[in-house]
């Protein structure tokens, strides 16, 4: 199925019902929908009398705060794998008496 045949969906959030029409599959707007509307529901529920937009605005920086947490762990953990294969590399090559002078690896004397 191509993206642009998907149907709308409907969905409610924050007791409001929404025609969505997205690129996506139906549901994965349903699973983000879903996301948003526990969020919300989260906020609403430690401040029983906050008005729904403003429980709405909340749950999009609580949710753009989580994503951007995510991306700072993908990253650390991205460096960090990468020092553990340069770390693991070196200690292969040491094993295996190889010398590697920046232009790329030649056998050493063992």
């Amino acid at each position: 199925m191509s993206a642009d045949k998907f149907e709308p969906v409907t969905v409610r959030i924050a007791g409001e019902d929404h025609t969505i029409r997205a690129n996506v599959e139906p549901d994965y707007t349903r699973k983000c929908a879903r996301l948003v509307d526990d969020r919300i529901y989260e906020i609403r529920s430690k401040a029983q009398f906050i008005e729904t937009h403003r429980a709405a605005i909340l749950a999009a920086l609580s949710i753009a705060g989580d994503y951007y947490q995510a991306l700072e762990d993908g990253e650390r953990a991205r460096r960090d794998t990468a020092r553990r294969v340069e770390k693991l590399a070196r200690r292969l090559e040491e094993g295996l008496g190889v010398q590697n002078d920046g232009r790329g690896a030649s056998p050493g004397k063992a």
